[in-house]
């Protein structure tokens, strides 16, 4: 994961906040980056920096909620803390609702600020964490032969040796060279350990299914 420093971005329409919380915020210690409307962070901000963001509801153009549905759908989403020049509950709900982090009402409490920026870095480079393990874990399937996948799947499934042969129409022995090869590449110890790795990225082995119905899910997932 990239050592830089996180960013607090403001996305507000109004001039005076965005000064007035980039001071407050830069005082605190904080790196900040300020625009002027959804538009104009989408063009700039690098989806790859670490951060959080401090999101205006209501803007011209693009708003803070449908800046958040945007952001919903990139794999690099980050952290949001709204703010609102009113205490309106059901877009503060709605908004919690798809996960943000905090919903503060204008003029910001500077302890509030912080603390829900701190919550939302925390959560960001929580997420990154996340995402760094899973891209691992997909390197290392990249690198198992089709072979080697079809008994991965097998062996989170729970078969044995004996059964994984008669499934795949293959000698006993074959299998193992196999199973210790795919342990080996996927660093893992132990079948649990194998299982947790691929429940990590999405991987949901359904025990009906075949052994090649099974391999064409994995490549899928």
């Amino acid at each position: 994961m990239s050592g830089a420093a996180p960013t607090v971005y403001i996305v507000d329409d109004a001039r005076e906040v965005r000064m007035a919380l980039s001071r407050l915020l830069g005082a605190s210690g904080y790196q900040v980056n300020a625009f002027e409307s959804a538009e104009r962070f989408l063009e700039e901000q690098d989806a790859e920096a670490p951060g959080c963001l401090l999101l205006d509801v209501c803007m011209p153009g693009l708003s803070g909620i449908e800046l958040q549905r945007t952001l919903a759908g990139l794999p690099c989403a980050r952290p949001i803390v709204f703010l609102s020049g009113k205490d309106d509950v059901q877009i503060g709900v709605h908004a919690m609702k798809e996960g943000a982090v905090d919903f503060l009402t204008k003029p910001i409490d500077h302890a509030q600020l912080v603390a829900a920026v701190e919550l939302a870095l925390k959560r960001d480079a929580e997420q990154r964490r996340e995402r760094d393990v899973r891209r691992m874990i997909q390197e290392r399937v990249e690198t198992l032969t089709p072979r080697e996948r079809q008994v991965m799947v097998q062996v989170i499934r729970g078969r044995l040796n004996k059964q994984i042969a008669v499934g795949l129409g293959t000698g006993e022995k074959t299998v193992k060279v196999h199973r210790a090869r795919v342990m080996s590449k996927m660093g893992a110890h132990s079948v649990a350990e194998l299982v947790q790795l691929a429940a990590r990225i999405g991987v949901a082995i359904e025990p009906a299914l075949s052994a090649d119905t099974a391999t064409l899910n994995w490549k899928q997932a």
